[in-house]
C-alpha cells in the first residue's frame, strides 16, 4: 500500500487535471472588446442563453429588415430576432426614454442620424467587430462608437418624362437653368439628407465664400421644401409633381426605375455621401446576441443581404448591384465628399442659418 502522503498527492493531481474553471457572464464592455479565435464561440454560447435580440433601425421593414432577420435567424436559429422600424429622428428619443426608465429594450441600433445624440448622452458602448477593418478607412470611427453598415451616395432624381436628355442637370451650375425654376424640390429639415446635406456638402467642399455666392443664385430657383421622407419625394418626381429632387438617396430612384418608373438618378461633380451607423447601446438586455448581430451585419454575409435590396456596403470587397456602380464616386472618377455624423452635427447650425436666410 502506498504511503498516506503519496495517496493525498495523487488525489490532488487528479483533481487538478479534471478541474475546469467555472464560466462567468462577461460584462457588456468585456463582450464588446472580445478578440481572438474564441470570439464567435463565446458570443454564441451567451446568445443561446439569451435567446433573443432586438434591433431598432431606420431601414425599411419589408424591404430590408425582414430579409435581414430571416437570414440572421437561419444562421442562428436559437435566436429570435425582433425589430422596430422608425426614422432616425424617432429612434433617439425612444432610446433616451427607455434608458431614463431603466427599461432599455434595444440591443442594437441602426440609422443615419443617431450617432451624435447617443454619443453625447454617453449611451454608446465602444465595440470591436471583425467586419470594421474590412471597411474603407474613411468610413471608420476612430473611437469605435459606431460602425458603417451602408454608404449612401446622394444625387438628383429627375423625371424622364418631363426632362429631355439635354435638359438634365449634371452640374451644380446646371441647376440654375431657367427651365428648372419652380420645378425642383428637396427634403427640408433632415440633417443627413436633402437641403441641409446639399448646403453642408458645398460649404465643406467649396468653402464658405464660394458656396454662399452660389446659394444666392440658387434661391432664385424657388426650390420647394418637402417635409415627408426622401422616398416619398422620389415618388413625387415619378408622379410628375416635380421635375427634379435634389440630394436624394440615388438607389431609391434606381429601384423605381428598375420597376418601370419614369425616373433616373444623376450624381453631381461633388458627390456627398453619408453612412448608416450601427451602435451598441450601453445596457443592452441581450448583450451577447446584440454583439453577434452586429458582427453579422458587418460581415460579407450580412452585407450581401443589404446588397440584394440596393444598399451599398462600406466593404469594397462586397460590390453593389451592377445598376448602382455608376453611383459610387471612386468607380466613376468623381469626387466624393464623405460627411460622417460628427461633421454633419458640427455644421448643422451654420447650415440651418443659410437655409433660413435663402430657402425657407
Amino acid at each position: 500500500m502506498k504511503p498516506r502522503h503519496t495517496r493525498i498527492a495523487a488525489a490532488i493531481l487528479a483533481a487538478s487535471l479534471s478541474w475546469t474553471p467555472v464560466a462567468h457572464a462577461l460584462t457588456q464592455a468585456e463582450i464588446a472588446s472580445l478578440t481572438g479565435p474564441d470570439r464567435e464561440k463565446l458570443l454564441i454560447e451567451g446568445a443561446k442563453k439569451e435567446g433573443k435580440v432586438v434591433l431598432y433601425s431606420a431601414l425599411i421593414a419589408q424591404i430590408v429588415l425582414r430579409p435581414l432577420a430571416d437570414a440572421f435567424q437561419k444562421k442562428y436559429p436559437f435566436i429570435k430576432m425582433e425589430y422596430w422600424r422608425a426614422e432616425s429622428e424617432k429612434i433617439v428619443p425612444k432610446v433616451m426614454a427607455e434608458r431614463s426608465a431603466n427599461a432599455l429594450l434595444a440591443d442594437v441600433l441602426e440609422g443615419s442620424g443617431i450617432a451624435v445624440a447617443l454619443i453625447e448622452a454617453k449611451a454608446a458602448q465602444p465595440f470591436h467587430s471583425p467586419g470594421i477593418e474590412a471597411a474603407l478607412p474613411q468610413y471608420r470611427d476612430p473611437n469605435h462608437l459606431w460602425a458603417a453598415t451602408r454608404i449612401s451616395f446622394m444625387g438628383s432624381a429627375y423625371s424622364t418624362k418631363q426632362l429631355k436628355p439635354d435638359q438634365v442637370p449634371k452640374t451644380f451650375e446646371d441647376l440654375l437653368a431657367p427651365h428648372l425654376k419652380g420645378k425642383m424640390a428637396w427634403r427640408a429639415g433632415a440633417e443627413s439628407g436633402g437641403a441641409q446635406l446639399f448646403i453642408t456638402n458645398l460649404r465643406t467642399a467649396w468653402g464658405e465664400e464660394k458656396a454662399d455666392a452660389y446659394f444666392q443664385k440658387l434661391r432664385e430657383q424657388k426650390i420647394v421644401n418637402f417635409t415627408a421622407s426622401a422616398r416619398a419625394l422620389v415618388d413625387q418626381v415619378i408622379s410628375g409633381e416635380y421635375a427634379v429632387a435634389l440630394d436624394i438617396y440615388m438607389q431609391h430612384a434606381r429601384i423605381s426605375a428598375d420597376q418601370g418608373a419614369s425616373v433616373a438618378s444623376q450624381p453631381m461633380p461633388i458627390v456627398p455621401s453619408t453612412n448608416g451607423t450601427v451602435m451598441y447601446p450601453i445596457g443592452a438586455p441581450h448583450p451577447y446576441a446584440g454583439m453577434l448581430l452586429i458582427d453579422y451585419m458587418l460581415s460579407p454575409e450580412g452585407a450581401k443581404v443589404l446588397v440584394d435590396v440596393y444598399e451599398i456596403p462600406p466593404d469594397p470587397n462586397v460590390p453593389p448591384k451592377p445598376q448602382l456602380l455608376a453611383h459610387v464616386p471612386r468607380l466613376i472618377g468623381a469626387q466624393e465628399n464623405f460627411l460622417p455624423p460628427e461633421t454633419l452635427a458640427r455644421n448643422i447650425g451654420k447650415t440651418n442659418a443659410i437655409w433660413e436666410k435663402y430657402f425657407r
